[in-house]
C-alpha cells in the first residue's frame, strides 16, 4: 500500500527530471566566461589618454550617494543626460591631463565610487564606415526594391512568403535558418534596444513597432538617425517583412527602442553608452544591440552591463573590424555576447576580430566579393538613410561585425518571443543551437573565430518548441495523475472528468505545440494555438510587460475556479486547465529560463514552483466528489 502511494510522487519527480534533461541536455555547455584582461587594458587606456591629452573622466557613483555628497566633492560633476541624477553617472572635465590622472587615482579609492575611467571614445569602425560609402552602393536599389513585383523575379509576389521583392538578395537570412524559422516564431513581444546612431522611420520600417527611446547626444527624446548606420542595424533586427516592399528583418514582430549615442560622424562618448544601457534596462528592453566599439575598457560600461543582465536583458555587441586577435569593448566584457562576422560561404570575414571572448558568429557580409553569383555585392542588405545625404533613403549593402551583431540580436528576440527571457538561458540557446561551419568536427566551441559556431534561428526555435512543449505537457499530465491518485487514496474519488478535461490540460500547458511543424503560418494564429494559455495572455499585453507575476501565478486558475465552479459540467475543464497551468509553471521553474517581472532573480524558481503546486492543488480540489 505504501509503495502505491509513492507512485504518483515518483512519476511527478521523474517527469521533472526528464524535463530538466530534455531542456538542459546531458552535459553542461562549455563556459563562455570572458578572461579578465581589465588591468592590462586599463594600462593601455591610460597610455591612450596621455597620448591624446585626455582631460575627461566618467565617474559612476554608488546609487545611494546623495546630492549633498556630490555637492561636497571637489569635482564638478557634469550630467551626461537628464538621467544622470538617477544613475549617478557623470562626466568630469579637468584643465589638464595631469589633473585628470590625479583625480582618477584619488577617485579609484573613494568608497562612494563604483568605477572611474577615462571617457574613451567609441565609434563605428572606420574601415566599416568606409565600406558603407564605397562603390557597391553607388547604384540605387530603390527602383528594384521599392515596390512589390518591380523586378518580376521570384519572391516579389504577395502570395509568396516573404513577399519582399529584394529578399532574394538577403543570402544572410538563409544562412541563419530563415524563412523556415518564421513558422515557429517572429519575435512578438520582444523589445530590442538599438544603441547606435539612432533609428529613422524609413519606408521599410513603417510596419515595425517602436517604443520610446532617447537621444543621449542632444539630451532629447528624438532619437532619429543622422548617419544611416543605426537604421540599417535596426532593419536587420526588425525590418517590416512580408509587406510587398524592400527586404526582411530577422524578428519582424519585435519592437525597436532607438537609443542614440553616436553622432552624425559615427562617434560618441562611452559615458553616454553606459547611460543608454541603463536606460534600456529600466525601460523594458529585453535585448540590447551595440554595433560599436572601442579598444579600451570603461568601468561604467562594465557596471551597466551587469546592471542590465541583473534586470533580465541579453546584451549583444560586435567583436570589431580590426582583423586582429583582440575583441573590442564592450563585446569583450563578461556578460556580453560577442559576435564575429561571416560571409556568404560561411567563412569568417577578413576584417572580423577574433579571440577567446568571441561567443558566436553571424552574417556580416563582404562587399568585395560576389560568391553567390547574383550580380550584387555580398554585403548585408537593408533599407536605411544614405550616409552623407540623409535626406535620401535607399537599400544599401553594408558589411562589418556591426551587421553580424543585429542578426544575433534578432535571433535573441525570436528566443525571447518564444518564452525564454533570462539572459543566461537566451545565451545558452544561442550557443547550443549554433551550426558548426563546414569541415568542423568540434562538439563544443569551434575556435576563437567562430565561438560556438554560426547562429541558427531554426535550430534555436525548434529546441524551445520541443523542449517546452514536451516538458509542459508532460508535467501537466504528471500533476493530473498525482491529483487523481491522491483523491483515490483518500476515498474521495473524482467526479466525472468529461471530454473537455484533456483539451483543457493541453490548453493550459503547452497548447498544440506541434502545429508549426505541420503548417507554415506567420499571421500569429498558429503561434497562438501552439502556445499555452499563460503565453496567450502574455501576448495581449503591451510590449515590455511579458512575465508579469499577475499572469505567471495561480491567479488565473484560481479566478476561473471561483467564477465557474458552480457549473458542474465545467469542472472537468477547470481541473484540466489548472493541471496544465501547473505543468507550465513548474516547467518554467525547472528550466530556469523565464524571468518573472518584479520578482528577484533568486526567487523566480521558488515563486513558479510554489504557484505550480497551488494550481495543482486547486485543480485537485475541483475534482473532489
Amino acid at each position: 500500500m505504501a509503495k502505491s502511494r509513492l507512485v504518483p510522487l515518483v512519476v511527478l519527480l521523474g517527469t521533472g527530471v526528464g524535463a530538466w534533461w530534455l531542456w538542459h541536455g546531458a552535459a553542461a555547455r562549455e563556459s563562455t566566461a570572458k578572461p579578465d584582461t581589465t588591468v592590462a587594458d586599463t594600462d593601455e587606456s591610460a597610455a591612450w589618454a596621455a597620448a591624446h591629452d585626455s582631460r575627461t573622466l566618467v565617474v559612476d557613483y554608488r546609487d545611494d550617494v546623495t546630492d549633498a555628497d556630490l555637492a561636497a566633492t571637489p569635482e564638478i560633476e557634469e550630467p551626461i543626460s537628464r538621467w544622470s541624477a538617477n544613475d549617478r553617472l557623470y562626466r568630469v572635465r579637468f584643465a589638464s591631463e595631469g589633473e585628470a590622472a590625479a583625480a582618477l587615482r584619488r577617485l579609484s579609492g573613494d568608497p562612494r565610487v563604483e568605477s572611474v575611467s577615462w571617457d574613451v571614445e567609441a565609434s563605428i569602425p572606420p574601415d566599416e564606415e568606409a565600406a558603407e560609402l564605397a562603390a557597391p552602393n553607388d547604384r540605387s536599389m530603390q527602383a528594384e526594391c521599392g515596390q512589390q513585383g518591380s523586378s518580376g523575379q521570384p519572391g516579389a509576389s504577395r502570395g509568396t512568403f516573404p513577399s519582399d521583392p529584394c529578399y532574394r538578395y538577403q543570402w544572410h537570412m538563409a544562412q541563419i535558418g530563415l524563412p523556415e524559422a518564421w513558422s515557429l516564431g517572429q519575435g512578438a513581444g520582444a523589445v530590442v534596444a538599438v544603441i547606435d546612431t539612432g533609428v529613422s522611420r524609413v519606408p521599410d520600417l513603417a510596419g515595425t513597432t517602436f517604443v520610446p527611446g532617447y537621444n543621449f547626444i542632444n539630451d532629447t527624446e528624438n532619437a532619429s538617425d543622422d548617419h544611416g548606420h543605426g537604421t540599417h542595424v535596426a532593419g536587420t533586427i526588425a525590418q517590416s517583412t512580408h509587406n510587398g516592399l524592400g527586404v526582411s528583418g530577422v524578428a519582424f514582430k519585435a519592437s525597436i527602442m532607438p537609443l542614440k549615442v553616436l553622432s552624425a560622424s559615427g562617434s560618441g562618448s562611452m559615458a553616454a553608452i553606459a547611460q543608454a544601457i541603463r536606460f534600456a534596462a529600466d525601460h523594458g528592453a529585453q535585448v540590447i544591440n551595440m554595433s560599436l566599439g572601442g579598444p579600451f575598457p570603461v568601468g561604467a560600461i562594465g557596471s551597466a552591463v551587469k546592471y542590465a543582465r541583473a534586470k533580465g536583458v541579453t546584451v549583444i555587441a560586435a567583436a570589431g573590424n580590426e582583423s586582429r586577435g583582440k575583441v573590442s569593448y564592450p563585446a569583450r566584457y563578461p556578460g556580453v555576447v560577442a559576435v564575429a562576422a561571416t560571409q556568404f560561404d560561411g567563412k569568417t570575414t577578413f576584417y572580423s576580430n577574433w579571440g577567446p571572448e568571441v561567443d558566436i558568429a553571424a552574417p556580416g557580409g563582404n562587399v568585395r566579393v560576389d560568391q553567390n553569383g547574383d550580380g550584387k555585392p555580398d554585403g548585408v542588405l537593408q533599407n536605411t538613410i544614405v550616409p552623407g545625404d540623409i535626406s535620401r533613403t535607399d537599400y544599401l549593402w553594408f558589411m562589418g561585425t556591426s551587421m553580424a551583431a543585429p542578426h544575433a540580436a534578432g535571433v535573441a528576440a525570436l528566443i525571447v518571443g518564444a518564452g525564454v527571457t533570462k539572459p543566461d538561458a537566451v545565451e545558452q540557446i544561442l550557443v547550443d543551437s549554433a551550426r558548426k561551419p563546414a569541415g568542423s568536427t568540434a562538439t563544443g566551441r569551434v575556435d576563437d573565430h567562430y565561438g560556438a559556431g554560426i547562429i541558427d534561428a531554426l535550430a534555436a526555435l525548434k529546441k524551445i518548441r520541443t523542449g517546452r512543449g514536451v516538458g509542459e505537457l508532460g508535467l501537466g499530465a504528471a500533476f493530473a495523475l498525482a491529483g487523481l491518485s491522491l483523491l483515490s487514496r483518500r476515498g474521495r474519488g473524482a467526479g466525472k472528468l468529461g471530454m473537455a478535461f484533456v483539451p483543457a490540460l493541453i490548453l493550459g500547458s503547452s497548447g498544440l505545440f506541434v502545429l508549426p511543424y505541420l503548417f507554415h503560418d506567420t499571421s500569429g494564429t498558429i503561434d497562438l494555438l501552439s502556445s499555452g494559455v499563460l503565453d496567450g495572455v502574455d501576448a495581449v499585453l503591451r510590449p515590455g510587460l511579458r512575465g508579469t507575476p499577475l499572469v505567471w501565478s495561480v491567479l488565473l486558475p484560481l479566478g476561473l475556479t471561483a467564477l465557474l465552479y458552480g457549473v458542474p459540467r465545467l469542472r472537468g475543464a477547470l481541473a484540466g486547465l489548472g493541471f496544465g497551468i501547473a505543468g507550465a509553471l513548474l516547467f518554467a521553474a525547472v528550466a530556469g529560463s523565464f524571468d518573472v517581472r518584479a520578482i528577484p532573480n533568486l526567487l523566480d524558481r521558488p515563486w513558479l514552483a510554489a504557484n505550480a503546486l497551488a494550481a495543482a492543488t486547486i485543480a485537485t480540489s475541483v475534482l473532489r466528489r
